[in-house]
């Protein structure tokens, strides 16, 4: 049989199985198996061997029972990295690559710089760049940043013990070494580090996904979500905005102050960039300011939704 013949039996497989985006898992299904990419695939069309058929089938039949198709195949690619997954972590969705994509603007079109006096005058030096992620899960959002700043200082925080070993094994596999994953809470694993003053450590950007999903809204979500990913990652309490007061509450004591404006485009300060579940930017803003944060702004994502909220201490 040929790969493409392979690809509309498992699409009508799929489909039987409630599976909604039936056509591109099955792309994936066989591409992956055959390891070649969606241009030969198409091109060239193959041959599926009688090995590679008992491979498909083996995929299909865990798939069958909802089990997310990145944890059959081990990975998912996100910001051009590809990222180990497994039960008892968070699959990387490509709406949080738009955080990511935020973070970078932010930090690019801010000089970073701090003052030191000298006899005269003032001298600009550099400003080492300070990142931490909390619920870092993966480690995704955490080393595509530090990848693209590879002179930045990037933290990665998680109460999951998977969490934090899934983390570390994607920092070897795509050699990001700019990057430390710490086991525990929010901010809570910083106590963990041997500086002397702990409270002197700042932070230019904190950024999470945390989990936002109302306890209520749990049971009625897809069963690869509700019966496969971890709860811990994805339950943020009755209403959903647990995690965000806790993070508001306690941001600032780790955010860097505003520099001078000793130049245009100078460093504002630290920012807090937070993926949003959708209808919750307006209360989120609102726990955001109660917190003393100003400068708040929401992006949407690119299905119109707003996703992200971006905020600044006053």
């Amino acid at each position: 049989m040929t790969a493409l013949d392979k690809i509309k039996k498992i699409t009508e497989f799929l489909r039987s199985c409630g599976i909604e985006d039936a056509h591109k898992e099955s792309e994936i299904i066989v591409t992956h198996a055959l390891k070649i990419d969606r241009t030969v695939l198409y091109r060239d069309n193959p041959v599926i061997s009688k090995k590679n058929a008992k491979g498909i089938d083996v995929v299909l039949q865990r798939r069958a029972k909802r089990e997310p198709l990145q944890y059959i195949l081990g990975y998912v690619e996100f910001c051009g990295l590809k990222i180990k997954v497994g039960k008892g972590v968070l699959i990387p969705r490509p709406e949080t690559e738009l955080l990511e994509e935020e973070v970078i603007k932010a930090v690019t079109r801010n000089t970073l710089h701090v003052t030191e006096k000298t006899q005269n005058s003032l001298h600009i030096t550099p400003h080492a760049l300070h990142i931490i992620d909390l619920c870092t899960g993966s480690g995704c959002l955490a080393l595509a940043i530090a990848k693209h700043f590879p002179d930045a200082d990037v933290y990665g925080t998680d109460i999951s013990k998977d969490a934090i070993r899934y983390a570390n094994e994607n920092a070897r596999l795509n050699n990001i070494a700019n990057v430390s994953f710490l086991k525990g809470s929010l901010f809570e694993p910083l106590k963990q580090i041997m500086f002397s003053d702990v409270q002197s450590f700042k932070f230019d950007v904190i950024v999470s996904n945390p989990p936002y999903i109302r306890s209520t809204d749990m049971p009625n979500l897809q069963p690869e979500i509700n019966k496969w990913e971890p709860r811990n990652a994805l339950d943020g309490g009755e209403d959903g905005l647990n995690y965000y007061r806790t993070i508001f509450s306690e941001a600032q004591k780790y955010l860097t102050p505003p520099c001078p404006p000793l130049r245009r485009g100078g460093w504002g300060g630290g920012v807090i960039f937070l993926e949003i579940g959708e209808g919750q930017a307006a209360e989120v803003s609102g726990i955001a300011m109660q917190n003393g944060f100003g400068n708040i702004s929401v992006i949407k994502d690119y299905a119109g939704i707003e996703r992200i909220i971006a905020a600044r201490a006053l």
